[in-house]
């Protein structure tokens, strides 16, 4: 039986972490739970803080990146989508951090903070930065893009890593892989033959094993931290209220019958709902315009297809971002829209989506419903967040044809929702008495945190018939 119990001993992986326990306080203007985050980070080395939006991540981050710069007395990159680079050194200014923008090598802060968009990691020697930080770093989730490799292949000997973002993976398991690939506790392969098993009738389907979902768990909370609200880490929620969020659905009826029967038909396979988002266009930017006119401050109109995107942009005479913009355009614009210098933007969550904080905006239209529900999440985050003050509306348009789509959202929310339910469940504890420590014995070492996932297609939805 002892040698049966030393082979299992030798089994197990222990992640001793690789941070510090610095002799630099986190500045006081963070809050308790921060403060405590920011040295669970530190003290890792390696880490992911899945915070929800307005807890207070930037902060963190930038709290992370000073220390481990006074630390290492080398530089720290930090990569951030389009546009929000300019957000954080904002923020920085708050913390009395200085932020460097860069383009290049040849503009890096040469022991300090130095911030630049993903687009731009190629024109960086990232071997002289002591330490990376990937500010929403959801962008991992496309686990087979080269561009997700190239990030994890670069950074994979820099000692100090930190991946931030409020949805790690809204409801996929397997997403969770990229994530942990990048801190450097188990690759994406790994992950899947130690803790899921293949479901042979798909071909890329995957499912926890029953008997290791303990274990996945507590690997998970190793060296990731999942907050909601600050009382999931054991500290008080005073202050962290989010206010009412409403959806309002607007249901246009198909005008013209599908070929072949007297009426229209329900849209059902990809090509088929492509085709009726195409021959509505009309239809859709016209009832988009419309409950835009009649929103008395900021409006935000979400599009798909760049033809609604123009019509709808030249109709309401306000600024339309696209894919085809410069990158110093497209900031520009967006934050034109954060300073109130614009009333109303037209854009795509592809560009605007991840990062940006527009709370001082309640009013959204998503002029086209897709099947992406991280992308819902995510246009939706940018508004609905703590610190927004107003009830946050917003409004979907498809039509009548589209509802299978609808339909599959909603079961992408109900997983979305297990999902946040298992890691809340099996999270709480071990979030609560891992901050703090600095090394951690488990039987396994390293993934994911939790979701922070509202309701958003269940409840409190009003819907609306246009005809």
């Amino acid at each position: 039986m002892d040698a049966y119990k030393e082979f299992l001993e030798k089994k197990k992986i222990i992640d001793l972490g690789s941070g510090v326990i610095s002799k630099h306080k986190i500045n006081p203007i963070l809050y308790p739970f921060q403060i405590a985050i920011t040295e669970w980070a530190l003290k890792r080395g390696r880490a992911a803080i899945w915070a929800d939006c307005g807890l207070g991540k930037t902060f963190m981050q930038l709290e992370w990146a000073r220390i481990v710069a006074k630390e290492t007395s080398k530089p720290v990159l930090i990569l951030a989508p389009l546009a929000v680079s300019r957000q954080t050194i904002r923020e920085g200014k708050k913390l009395d951090i200085e932020v460097v923008y860069a383009r290049g090598q040849k503009q890096v802060a040469p022991s300090g903070l130095t911030i630049s968009n993903y687009e731009m990691l190629e024109h960086f020697d990232t071997s002289r930065f002591s330490g990376i930080v990937l500010d929403e770093s959801s962008i991992l989730k496309n686990y087979a893009g080269a561009f997700r490799n190239l990030v994890i292949d670069t950074f994979a000997k820099t000692p100090f890593k930190l991946a931030c973002t409020a949805t790690p993976s809204p409801n996929d398991y397997m997403e969770l892989g990229n994530h942990s690939e990048f801190i450097g506790s188990m690759t994406r392969a790994e992950m899947l033959t130690t803790f899921f098993v293949h479901d042979m009738t798909e071909t890329q389907a995957w499912r926890l094993k029953r008997h290791a979902k303990n274990d996945f768990w507590k690997w998970l909370t190793s060296w990731a931290v999942m907050v909601r609200k600050p009382s999931d880490i054991g500290f008080s929620d005073e202050g962290y209220d989010l206010p009412e969020l409403k959806f309002h659905q607007h249901i246009l009826d198909d005008d013209k019958p599908t070929p072949g029967f007297l009426i229209s038909m329900p849209a059902v396979s990809l090509e088929e709902q492509r085709k009726v988002k195409r021959d509505s266009i009309e239809e859709r930017s016209t009832m988009t315009c419309a409950i835009v006119e009649k929103v008395k401050g900021p409006a935000l109109v979400w599009c798909e297809l760049n033809d609604e995107s123009k019509l709808i942009s030249k109709t309401l005479g306000c600024p339309e971002i696209t894919g085809s913009d410069s990158p110093e355009e497209k900031e520009s614009a967006l934050m034109d829209f954060v300073d109130k210098k614009e009333r109303v933007i037209v854009t795509k969550p592809s560009i605007a989506g991840l990062g940006m904080n527009f709370q001082h905006c309640a009013d959204m239209v998503f002029c086209n419903l897709t099947h992406s529900y991280e992308d819902l999440y995510q246009a939706v985050r940018r508004c609905w967040r703590f610190g927004q003050k107003k009830t946050v509306n917003v409004h979907q348009i498809m039509m009548r044809s589209e509802m299978a789509i609808l339909e599959n959202m909603q079961r992408k929310q109900r997983e979305a929702d297990n999902m946040a339910e298992e890691m809340e469940k099996h999270m709480r504890t071990s979030m609560a008495s891992n901050l703090g420590r600095t090394a951690r014995k488990t039987d396994y070492i390293g993934t994911t945190g939790k979701l922070s996932l509202p309701e958003f297609l269940r409840g409190n939805n009003e819907k609306y018939s246009a005809r």
